[in-house]
């Protein structure tokens, strides 16, 4: 029996172990977002941080992410709360909002690969910010958004 400790528990009761086991690897969140002077809208973009493992979709340097790129957001229960630019898909989130992880994430699906299966992670989709050159020539709406994609049919023996 699996612990699905994300159905039981608030955010702000969850043990760091579990806090870090919700990340479901997606790198979405690793991508530069830029804000609409006049609107204030998120603009997602391609370009990943330069930590950014894009094959792994992880974080190259974790434990010192933060003092190599200062802007990094450490994510806690207040500010998943407070922030708007984090990914529809995001699981951080989606619990915050009072809704369920999605079949890929890999506590529901049990395997690491489905995030990436299912379209979700940013997987050959990314720019490395030292290639991308400006920022602004590389907005896209895909981080924000959920893909249609359905679960794989289960076979049946």
């Amino acid at each position: 029996m699996r612990d699905e400790f994300w159905k039981t528990k608030r955010l702000e009761e969850m043990s760091g172990e579990e806090w870090e086991r919700l990340c479901d690897g997606c790198g979405r969140c690793c991508l530069h977002k830029l804000r609409d002077e006049e609107s204030d809208e998120v603009l997602f973009t391609n370009v990943a941080c330069r930590l950014l493992d894009t094959s792994s979709c992880r974080c190259s340097d974790y434990a010192h992410r933060r003092r190599r790129v200062p802007d990094c957001e450490q994510l806690a229960p207040a500010s998943v709360r407070a922030i708007d630019w984090l990914p529809p898909s995001c699981a951080y989130r989606r619990l915050a909002e009072g809704k369920t992880l999605l079949w890929w994430h890999p506590l529901v699906s049990g395997r690491a690969e489905t995030v990436h299966e299912a379209g979700i992670s940013v997987r050959g989709r990314c720019v490395d910010e030292r290639a991308a050159g400006p920022l602004d020539h590389h907005i896209v709406t895909w981080p924000g958004e959920i893909p249609r994609r359905r679960a794989p049919i289960k076979e049946t023996s």
